[in-house]
């Protein structure tokens, strides 16, 4: 879709689900399963009708822009390269995007090609985030994980080589018989390599995968807690910068697709049980493969759980979405938002962990203590009716 002269416009976001992988690791309860090269293009022309079925009116088409892509998984770097091609060559007919726009694709070591990042790059492709996890042979195993540490590094190299300049590596703590030395380890490897972010997020066993019914010799809880002081300390050493729980990247590499998720940007998700926020209604795709390979054309059809999000929704989001990150929360933005302060909705809450030195207020913002990160998700549960 071309540039448009038109000052009224507003960025949007668009998250891209594929839901292939070679096998499901014993943690991941994502939406995910292994497919051959049949159902990968059948899942394609279903994601394009997706795409080109979209009941967005020309004027709401021209005053957006689109400010950010992220094509997530499953492991989108299985199919193809001219897969995701297609995939954002549609995208770029239906819609305008910022010159600068954020592009990520998710990736698993063992499954790239040069072939394939050399297509990512001609498609406009500028951030890959690659799942390592671990560097040792052990913890990929015990993780289900298809790679090796060597299968990694030369994912990162062949990523470098084709021109990618944004790269994220994703790691994973308080694995099954991890030690705080052998994590601290874990990174300092991984920042040698001068990712520009890096996440870091501990393991949690969800119900129904694998690693649910299985004997786990898991790290206490303050094992995990030293281990998650020790990334701030040892990344900040290498030059990341925490911004968010679970995120750490150098000066102008923060990921701005995620950024948007906590600043509550309006965001469209495609393909199978991709999740949407837009106009202040969220609603996901259908889970069932059957359902959308036959009604992706239609949109309307295969959205379900819609929830139009009363005012009062909207500043819980904002608290516990905000939150998240270092930088926390804004008063000002709050009452430019709403039309009220902060103080009269939540004033009771902030105080009671400012008391306990869970939350600070600092320059008009709202924010965690290094204390307040660790008991996090308690403290934003008291921000819900």
């Amino acid at each position: 879709m071309k540039e448009t002269e038109k000052e009224d416009v507003r960025p949007l976001e668009l998250y891209v689900h594929i839901p292939f992988c070679v096998r499901k690791c014993r943690y991941c309860d994502f939406l995910s399963a292994p497919a051959g090269p049949p159902e990968q293009e059948a899942y394609l022309q279903a994601l394009l009708r997706e795409i080109g079925g979209l009941p967005l009116t020309p004027e709401e088409r021209a005053s957006r822009r689109i400010v950010s892509l992220f094509i997530g998984g499953g492991t989108p770097s299985l199919p193809a390269g001219e897969f995701i091609e297609k995939i954002v060559e549609k995208l770029k007919k239906e819609f305008i995007f910022s010159p600068d726009a954020e592009i990520t694709i998710e990736a698993n070591p063992g499954t790239l090609t040069i072939e394939k990042l050399q297509s990512y790059r001609r498609c406009g492709i500028n951030r890959i985030s690659l799942g390592l996890q671990s560097p040792k042979e052990k913890e990929l195993q015990i993780l289900g994980r298809i790679h090796t540490s060597r299968d990694f590094l030369e994912s990162f190299q062949m990523a470098r080589e084709c021109g990618f300049s944004n790269i994220n590596v994703d790691l994973m703590f308080a694995l099954p018989g991890q030690t705080c030395e052998g994590w601290r380890e874990n990174l300092r490897w991984t920042a040698q390599l001068e990712p520009e972010h890096i996440s870091a997020y501990s393991l949690i066993v969800e119900e129904g995968t694998p690693f649910a019914s299985m004997e786990l010799n898991l790290p206490g809880e303050d094992e995990e807690y030293r281990m998650y002081e020790d990334t701030v300390e040892i990344l900040s050493g290498y030059g990341y910068s925490q911004y968010e729980i679970s995120n750490y990247a150098r000066d102008g590499f923060s990921c701005r697709h995620n950024e948007g998720y906590w600043k509550r940007r309006d965001y469209l998700g495609l393909g199978l049980g991709a999740a949407s926020l837009y106009k202040e209604q969220r609603y996901s795709n259908t889970r069932s493969m059957e359902e959308y390979l036959k009604d992706s054309g239609e949109p309307g059809r295969i959205r379900k759980d819609f929830v139009c999000l009363s005012v009062r929704e909207q500043m819980e989001e904002f608290m516990f979405l905000g939150l998240r990150m270092t930088a926390g929360v804004e008063e000002q933005e709050f009452f430019a938002r709403f039309g009220r302060t902060m103080e009269e909705i939540y004033g009771s809450v902030l105080k009671k962990y400012e008391r306990t030195d869970f939350l600070q207020h600092e320059k008009g913002f709202w924010k965690f203590t290094r204390k307040g990160i660790h008991v996090s998700n308690y403290i934003l549960a008291d921000f819900l009716e």
